[in-house]
């Protein structure tokens, strides 16, 4: 039984908790729905065969998501393995304490980075001979065998060997010592396209390039070629296993792919609005005054800005929510605050919650509605939200601005809050 004086520590606390998780929130946060998150990854596993694994794809902090939780939530749910781009992404995730397969997918080119990765025990990629004979090398001196996969050039013209050199670097690494060749692979340029034709031209060529090396008595243990798209749209691509990014993330590579499976959002940004002011006729709002009143209006500002990752260029076009209705923003979007026309929005007030992606009500704002603004795509919009917005992990949908999750902000837990 607890004593007055350890219940009092207790209740006190909860209290500083409770405090905490709130006062993250009295800015601008992410919001990241692993339920979604789960949801996504049981839809695209519906999609392959028993044979086939999922690799999640976790590289630039899980395109803004936060690697260590996406990463802990997919596995959970059924992926295989995953993917970053860079090594100390790989090594963040060994540090949390993640033990799956982890495939580099960037160039590696250092013995002191294949030195790393001997000991963090992570998969890179071998694109070149001389790089082959350095990562042996290096191993040999370690005495550490490694497994590598190697990667063909089939017309992204990015990484990889051309497909029609694969076999003499699928002869080379397997006739170095410490190297054990894990699969092989390649990566699709145009699979999102509604024209599939380069797909299936890269396809063609991946095929031979593997019969190349079959015919060398070169087996790989794995073969894997979907990205998204592909995964969604083309079964005989599927192989060992599928690589999947932009799609467990609740987005879809293009308009055409929508209707192959339900996928959910993860990810959505809020802030708070920190004052709310009337202005004049003629009045001009914000720096430069790229846009001045043409009537009395109500304005409010919002604590979040171009720093956090909402793009400037976005300025006098962004919309948001708030109550369930839309706002348009006005003015230029500065650093670190935003302002909004509230003119047509009753009871509206210092605090109340802005949603600039996600939902609110029956309403709705995606990254895909940014990328088609500003002439990009969502994955750089998702990746563009910076490290100071938190992240706020939960696996329940809540109600906007009603029982928001508690979140753990110890030290050990601080991924939590900040990834």
């Amino acid at each position: 039984m607890l004593s007055q004086e350890s219940l009092a520590r207790v209740v006190a606390n909860d209290r500083y908790n409770y405090r905490l998780s709130e006062i993250i929130r009295q800015r601008a946060w992410v919001e990241i729905d692993l339920s979604a998150l789960s949801h996504n990854v049981m839809q695209i596993k519906q999609l392959l065969s028993p044979k086939t694994a999922l690799m999640a794809v976790v590289k630039a902090d899980a395109y803004g998501h936060g690697a260590i939780a996406v990463a802990q939530t997919v596995l959970q749910a059924g992926a295989k393995a995953l993917a970053v781009a860079t090594l100390g992404e790989g090594i963040e995730l060994r540090e949390a304490g993640i033990k799956a397969p982890i495939l580099i997918l960037g160039a590696i080119n250092t013995p002191e980075e294949i030195a790393a990765i001997a000991h963090w025990q992570l998969e890179p990629t071998i694109c070149y001979p001389e790089q082959a004979v350095m990562v042996s090398h290096t191993l040999s001196q370690l005495e550490q065998p490694l497994s590598v996969h190697l990667k063909l050039d089939t017309g992204m013209s990015r990484l990889g060997t051309l497909w029609h050199q694969g076999t003499e670097l699928a002869t080379l690494v397997q006739d170095l010592p410490y190297l054990n060749l894990s699969s092989v692979y390649s990566h699709l340029a145009t699979a999102d396209d509604p024209d599939p034709s380069q797909m299936y031209l890269q396809h063609k060529r991946f095929k031979m390039a593997i019969a190349n090396l079959k015919a060398q008595g070169i087996q790989p243990p794995c073969l894997h070629f979907a990205n998204s798209a592909a995964t969604l749209i083309a079964p005989q691509l599927h192989y060992d296993l599928v690589r999947v990014g932009l799609a467990l993330y609740g987005l879809y590579p293009a308009p055409h792919l929508r209707s192959i499976v339900p996928l959910k959002p993860v990810l959505q940004v809020r802030a708070k609005i920190t004052q709310i002011k009337t202005i004049a006729a003629n009045t001009g709002v914000s720096y430069g005054y790229q846009f001045i009143s043409d009537r009395p209006m109500n304005i409010a500002v919002v604590g979040i800005g171009y720093a956090d990752g909402v793009p400037r260029s976005l300025s006098n076009r962004l919309q948001v929510l708030i109550h369930g209705q839309r706002a348009c923003q006005i003015g230029a979007i500065t650093m670190d605050q935003l302002m909004l026309d509230v003119s047509h929005l009753r009871h509206v007030k210092v605090g109340d919650v802005v949603t600039l992606i996600g939902k609110d009500g029956d309403q709705e704002i995606t990254a895909d509605h940014w990328a088609k603004m500003l002439g990009t795509i969502s994955w750089e919009i998702l990746c563009g939200f910076k490290h100071r917005l938190p992240r706020i992990k939960h696996l329940k949908k809540r109600e906007l601005g009603v029982n928001y999750p508690e979140v753990n902000i110890g030290i050990k837990d601080s991924e939590q809050v900040k990834t």
